[in-house]
């Protein structure tokens, strides 16, 4: 990445003009060919960039511009649309390059497969007695986020969700349809759990029998202290 400090006015042009007139601003150079014209302000959003597929060429200014006193013309052009961000560079105040590698891309904390690991080593949680049979119990139409065995033996389905709406207990009623046809496994409990519950999916679920568990993320992290509690 290429990080230049430089006094600039900045032109779009293409399906729309824009203007950025005469200012100091950051000029970020990525290794994708974008570029991301940055002032001290407005949080993350740059105040215009141009997205690769694009090629950068940096001329010599003309007579004119030279007289205006550009430096040197920065021409970004867009391969598909022929889009131009031009930058007339005036004064280059700190100009530094950085490789910073392959990113591993974001981690996000909380998502479906940690609540599914966590409510596995776990799984106490669902009620006393309760026993993992396993993660990820393929059906015909995909798996079941955790199968278990309550203290009576019998089978219970559990979805697991972040946010559980109507879609997700659809989801667990076709399910369960399918895995009470096997008498393996016949009757099968079902319950949703989630760290937050629609009330239109609470009152279906309800409706159908199937039994809504809410997560504390951060408990079962071992972070407070909270159980969650089963409805």
């Amino acid at each position: 990445m290429r990080l230049v400090i430089a006094t600039c006015s900045v032109d779009y042009a293409g399906r729309l003009s824009a203007h950025l007139p005469l200012a100091t601003r950051l000029l970020m150079l990525k290794a994708d060919g974008s570029l991301l014209v940055h002032s001290d302000g407005g949080s993350y959003k740059p105040l215009n960039w141009m997205s690769p597929p694009c090629t950068l060429s940096v001329m010599e200014p003309d007579d004119d511009q030279r007289a205006a006193g550009i430096t040197e013309v920065w021409r970004v052009t867009q391969a598909k649309t022929a889009d131009m961000l031009i930058v007339a560079v005036h004064e280059i105040l700190s100009d530094t390059a950085h490789e910073l590698g392959v990113d591993p891309g974001l981690q996000k904390d909380g998502v479906e497969a940690h609540l599914q690991k966590l409510l596995a080593e776990q799984i106490e949680l669902l009620g006393d007695g309760h026993t993992l049979v396993r993660r990820e119990y393929m059906t015909a139409i995909g798996p079941v986020d955790i199968l278990a065995r309550d203290g009576a033996g019998g089978a219970v389905a559990v979805e697991l969700k972040r946010k559980a709406n109507i879609d997700a207990v659809e989801q667990l009623t076709r399910y369960l349809e399918l895995m009470n046809r096997d008498p393996a496994l016949s009757p099968v409990r079902g319950i949703l759990a989630a760290q937050s519950i629609a009330p239109q999916a609470r009152t279906l679920a309800e409706d159908r029998g199937i039994e809504v568990l809410l997560l504390d993320y951060e408990a079962m992290k071992g972070v407070e202290s909270r159980i969650p509690t089963l409805f």
